[in-house]
């Protein structure tokens, strides 16, 4: 009977530290299981995306004014948005301060955040003026959110889509509880908003990163800094 007691406890000491092994795999890194299947769809993704990006007919913008290239945009913008279906490759994500490069998907569904970081459907594409939330794990599925708290003011978000890449620059953050949809109430300005779920391995908060938009660089068109073309416009 001893012996048996001496194999159980043996059996349970291990089952504990191989627990707590993959604890801290996961807290310093992510789950590798999951991050295979969204290795393996982001590589589907960037096909996909690179397909859409080639297929996009931009407007013209060659000689445009300033105004005018906002416009387009603009108008680029929200026919992107409704030509779009939750799951499809719509733009890239590049976030130096988090080493992060994926392909963004659209929607924030369950299924397609597996896939790689989403846009929510109720919130509009870059260049729409208003506001721009991705969401992303932090956890699991190649975790692309894992270190949203390490980002700084002034760090720098670019988001690429088929008719221009925008570049922003983070403000500041705050946490909000899980259920509060606030955070989804669009100013009348161009806002970059990121989300993950907070405290890590939970999900009874939010944290979410601000960005402003800094510069964009369109297709066919001339890149412009929004403080000049504030300037220009006389705010």
């Amino acid at each position: 009977m001893r012996r048996y007691v001496r194999i159980f406890g043996t059996v349970l000491t291990a089952a504990g530290l191989l627990t707590l092994v993959w604890a801290l795999l996961v807290w310093q890194w992510q789950d590798p299981f999951t991050a295979l299947y969204t290795t393996w769809k982001q590589h589907e993704l960037k096909s996909q995306y690179e397909k859409r990006a080639a297929a996009f007919q931009a407007d013209g913008l060659a000689g445009a004014t300033l105004a005018a290239e906002r416009r387009t945009i603009a108008a680029e913008a929200k026919r992107y948005r409704a030509e779009t279906h939750e799951g499809e490759a719509i733009g890239r994500i590049k976030i130096p301060r988090m080493h992060l490069n994926m392909i963004v998907v659209d929607g924030t569904g369950h299924e397609t955040l597996k896939q790689g970081p989403g846009r929510d459907l109720r919130t509009f594409m870059p260049g729409e003026n208003r506001l721009v939330y991705i969401a992303g794990h932090r956890t699991t599925y190649l975790a692309p959110f894992s270190h949203i708290d390490s980002l700084r003011k002034g760090d720098k978000v670019t988001l690429e889509v088929p008719y221009a890449t925008f570049v922003y620059t983070v403000t500041g953050h705050r946490i909000v509880p899980a259920d509060d949809l606030s955070v989804l109430r669009s100013p009348r300005h161009e806002l970059l908003e990121l989300q993950a779920c907070h405290p890590r391995f939970f999900a009874t908060h939010r944290y979410i990163a601000y960005a402003q938009l800094a510069r964009v660089e369109p297709r066919g068109g001339t890149p412009f800094d929004l403080a000049a073309a504030a300037q220009a416009s006389g705010r």
